[in-house]
């Protein structure tokens, strides 16, 4: 059995630092992969097995990037509050033109 260790250390002009695999950078390359497999799986026409691969490839690719997926999660409520008053909006202005609409049937039919 040979073990291959994951980072060894360089010394070049006074100078020691570390050259190898990085953790984060192997957890975004099987990400990648997996998203892509999934999409020639998805693209085969077995979906299940594409989704399947895609929420994994997602999960991995939220790992590697775990501090944007925390400022997404913390902006979330803002943009909620937003989509919630626009929507507000648009059920207001609907219900307006439904009773005007109404008026001008009743005008109408005299």
């Amino acid at each position: 059995m040979v073990v291959v260790p994951l980072t060894k250390t360089v010394a070049n002009a006074d100078k020691t630092y570390a050259v190898g695999a990085d953790s984060s950078s192997w957890i975004g390359m099987a990400a990648a992969a997996t998203l892509a497999a999934s999409g020639v799986l998805l693209v085969a026409g077995k979906r299940r097995a594409g989704l399947l691969t895609a929420l994994s490839g997602a999960a991995l690719a939220m790992i590697d990037q775990h501090e944007v997926v925390g400022k997404w999660w913390s902006a979330l409520p803002d943009y909620l509050d937003g989509i919630q008053d626009v929507l507000g909006r648009a059920q207001a202005t609907v219900e307006d033109l439904s009773a005007q609409g109404e008026k001008l049937r009743r005008v109408l039919s005299k």
